[in-house]
């Protein structure tokens, strides 16, 4: 039976309900990764390509509501994603790498999984796979984040009206011998759109969707996907984007009539991080924040019945604005074309298909990264790069591993270079235990601010939204 503090949420039923209007509508964002300076260089960054000192504001910081919470779990000061989540959508702290389940593996039950029971359309979507971490808290029960495929079962029979995000990552099981996940999500009553274009063409009575990026050429929909929607600072002509998901969700879920709960993720904020790729998090940053600005726009038009939540699950790679000297240069971030994970492929391709010289890499750089010309290079950088050149021609299967990415050892120095000359630094390429940032907005924002705990804020919708019994 999953345990539920039902006293808790009685007692902060009746103090909520001084306070607020009980909202219809929920929105909870949150940015995996997303810790309080990486808003802060966002804004920072936004307004120093415009010249200038100061910060250009993102939609999320505008909301009238600021608090902070604390994000340790109940097995670590450091937590990871899958006991983050289960915290963020239970309001109960678990193990690192539990999801769903307390720190006894009794499974906990979802603030998602209340407005369901409760007869409130419910959608979960991401920017990486929809079985991943954070997405798989609002509706998986699991000693192991990484057991997707069961994951994937618990999708299936959430019941929830919605999911949207890049597909499963083992559709079809780890050794690819078990039932695809399509066809039971199917057999469950989800109808699969591949692409944003789709989703004008549902069946006439469709009432529960997936909503997932179209297969790559020669893919099949059971080989293991990516993992996530393409990096905004990668993204091509059609790629799906998560502002587009949520869009799409939002007017699902309106369309059935019903209040609703829509749990949003902008999850590669975090693979960013992982990698120290400035550039690219700041990019991921604004993506989710022109996904926020979907709800802010739904807000508008629904004042009084709305509420939307912001945060993060944690901070990775413990980003610091200031390296040395009293200023920053964010600016020369944006002189990154691509993520340092495509960088990378670019590189690896490079290497496998002739004998580039040093010359042929800094031409690289050049254009890749702005180093060598836009930015300044010292001699004795320029060597450190050398030698990282020299070494990987000698062993050209080198690579520098991430959490989720294999990379060229010369695209993570490069990579590392600017960030260091554009002011930024890092103290890790896995999370921090940093506080991360609340942001709130509509009715009942007001009990979102100061400084509270991860468990605290799905207590708090919970008791707001009336999903609590």
């Amino acid at each position: 039976m999953k345990r539920l503090s039902t006293v808790a949420f009685l007692v902060l039923s009746m103090v909520m309900a001084a306070f607020a209007q009980q909202p219809k509508y929920v929105f909870y964002m949150i940015g995996d990764g997303m810790g309080i300076n990486q808003v802060i260089s966002t804004e920072r960054y936004l307004a120093a390509c415009d010249g200038s000192i100061g910060r250009d504001t993102l939609c999320m910081t505008t909301f009238p509501v600021f608090g902070l919470a604390n994000t340790f779990s109940y097995s670590n000061g450091v937590t990871d994603s899958s006991a983050a989540g289960t915290a963020l959508s239970t309001g109960v702290k678990t193990v690192n790498g539990r999801l769903g389940v307390d720190h006894e593996n009794a499974p906990v039950t979802s603030i998602a999984e209340m407005a369901h029971r409760k007869g409130k359309a419910v959608g979960v979507t991401t920017s990486v796979s929809i079985d991943h971490a954070t997405p798989g808290a609002f509706y998986a029960h699991n000693p192991s984040r990484n057991d997707y495929y069961n994951i994937g079962i618990d999708l299936a029979r959430s019941g929830f009206e919605f999911f949207g995000g890049a597909d499963f990552r083992r559709p079809v099981g780890k050794d690819r011998d078990q039932k695809s996940l399509h066809k039971i999500t199917a057999d469950s009553g989800y109808y699969t759109v591949r692409g944003i274009e789709q989703m004008a063409t549902l069946p006439k009575g469709t009432t529960k969707v997936i909503l997932t990026q179209p297969l790559a050429p020669g893919k099949t929909e059971d080989d293991d996907s990516p993992g996530q929607l393409p990096y905004a600072i990668d993204r091509q002509e059609g790629d799906m984007t998560l502002a587009q998901v949520v869009e799409a969700a939002t007017d699902f879920l309106y369309s059935t009539g019903k209040d609703f709960f829509l749990m949003v993720e902008g999850g590669a904020i975090d693979w960013a991080c992982h990698s120290n790729d400035a550039a690219t998090a700041i990019q991921e940053v604004l993506d989710f924040d022109q996904a926020i600005n979907v709800a802010y726009n739904f807000y508008l038009q629904h004042p009084d019945e709305t509420l939307i939540v912001v945060t993060a699950d944690h901070e990775t790679g413990g980003m610091a604005l200031g390296n040395s000297d009293y200023v920053l240069h964010f600016e020369r971030l944006a002189n990154q074309k691509q993520s340092q994970a495509n960088l990378s492929g670019a590189m690896f391709s490079l290497i496998r298909n002739g004998e580039p010289t040093w010359d042929d890499i800094k031409e690289f750089l050049q254009q890749q990264t702005g180093l060598f010309s836009a930015i300044k290079v010292s001699e004795e950088e320029e060597s450190d790069l050398l030698k990282v050149y020299q070494d990987m021609m000698q062993d050209r299967d080198k690579i520098v591993k991430n959490e989720y990415t294999s990379d060229s050892p010369v695209v993570v120095e490069a990579v590392k270079l600017l960030n260091r000359k554009s002011r930024m630094g890092w103290t890790t390429r896995a999370h921090s235990g940093a506080c991360v940032g609340v942001y709130a907005i509509g009715a009942g924002a007001q009990n979102f601010g100061g400084m509270i705990d991860n468990t605290d804020i799905p207590k708090r919708i919970a008791a707001l939204a009336g999903y609590a019994d």
